[in-house]
């Protein structure tokens, strides 16, 4: 069973994330990839790999590059199991070029197929969630290809969208309480 706690440190939200296994109890740390630099490399490879064609590393590169910092839009998060990385998600300004009227966005939310299945990704979600609220944000929106997982976590399904230059997605909404 994954339980989920909410803290705030002063930098930072910090959520953790505790598993139980039978060896024990694994802990997740959610934190900004600023001040973990070293995991740069990681990250840029997960998203390049899950969103990106052969061509789109330097983009990827560029983005997570971009989030380097504490102020402003972009924002990588990365999920830490004992120190290595684990999952990421991004807050960014616009994740798809053709509703850039619509700001912010989950993006980019990933976690490593060894942690498939533990909550993680819904950790990832929540803490979003939570870091935008604290930000003064009243809303968020992220497009996937799929259906179910979103809805499912409380996303509203609000119509359908083109990724660049013609593919389909579903455009989701969530309002932040």
């Amino acid at each position: 069973m994954l339980l989920g706690h909410p803290c705030i440190d002063s930098r930072t939200l910090t959520v953790l994330a505790l598993r139980h296994f039978s060896e024990g109890i694994s802990v997740f740390r959610i934190v900004h990839l600023a001040d973990y630099p070293q995991h740069q490399q990681q990250v840029i490879d997960w998203q390049w790999q899950a969103f990106g064609s052969e061509k789109s590393r330097e983009f990827f590169a560029s983005v997570v590059a971009s989030s380097l910092r504490h102020e402003g839009l972009p924002i990588t998060f990365i999920a830490l199991l004992d120190d290595k990385p684990v999952g990421t998600v991004g807050l960014w300004r616009c994740d798809l070029i053709s509703r850039q009227d619509l700001t912010p966005w989950l993006a980019a939310l990933y976690v490593e197929e060894s942690q498939r299945g533990s909550g993680l990704g819904l950790q990832l979600q929540q803490y979003v969630q939570e870091y935008s609220r604290r930000a003064g944000y009243k809303e968020l929106y992220l497009y996937a290809e799929f259906s179910g997982y979103y809805e499912r976590h409380g996303w509203q399904h609000i119509g359908k969208a083109l990724e660049y230059p013609d593919r389909p997605v579903r455009l989701y909404h969530r309002l932040l309480d």
